[in-house]
Formats: structure tokens, C-alpha cells, sequence
């Protein structure tokens, strides 16, 4: 493996609009076996409540903490303009 960087599995989970919260705290969880990245699936989710943000900031803390990079993928604009507004967007990388 003489100078090749080896690519990043990233660990996947499926945030169920009916259990954002637990969702979240399930994805923190697995900060400790993800490698290096962790892909959180918003696109059944239409909108976040103050427990669910909360729960965001602390998923963040947490990754900081591991140096695992979170990214959010199917955030829609009414989401992610809750996001912005709590200054979370800059602690998260997005796909469309």
C-alpha cells in the first residue's frame, strides 16, 4: 500500500421522520465504529423541532470530539434554514 490512500467506508444511517431524535442518539452512538465519516439520511424528514436541533448540537460536540466528519444528506431548505439559524450549518457537510 506504498503511498495509496486507502478509500473511506462511510457508515450510513437513515434518520426515520416519526424518530429524528432517536435517530440522532443512535448516530451518535456510532461515532466510536465509524470510520472516519458517518452519512445521516434526512430525506424522509420534513422538519426538526427544538429536541431534534438540540440533539443535532450534541451529535456535533461529539463528532468534533472524534474527529468524525458528519454529513447530511436529503436536508431540505426549510431544514436547512433551521440549521443556518442555530449556526449548525458550518459543523455539517451537506448532499443534495
Amino acid at each position: 500500500m506504498d503511498g495509496l490512500n486507502m478509500a473511506t467506508i462511510a457508515e450510513w444511517v437513515r434518520i426515520d421522520a416519526e424518530r429524528v431524535i432517536e435517530g440522532l442518539q443512535d448516530a451518535r452512538e456510532m461515532l466510536d465504529s465509524a470510520n472516519g465519516e458517518l452519512v445521516l439520511d434526512f430525506s424522509s424528514v420534513r422538519r426538526i423541532d427544538a429536541g431534534a436541533v438540540t440533539a443535532l448540537q450534541t451529535l456535533a460536540a461529539t463528532a468534533d470530539e472524534k474527529t468524525v466528519k458528519v454529513v447530511l444528506r436529503g436536508v431540505n431548505i426549510e431544514m436547512y434554514k433551521v440549521l443556518k439559524l442555530v449556526k449548525l450549518t458550518r459543523r455539517f457537510s451537506f448532499l443534495t
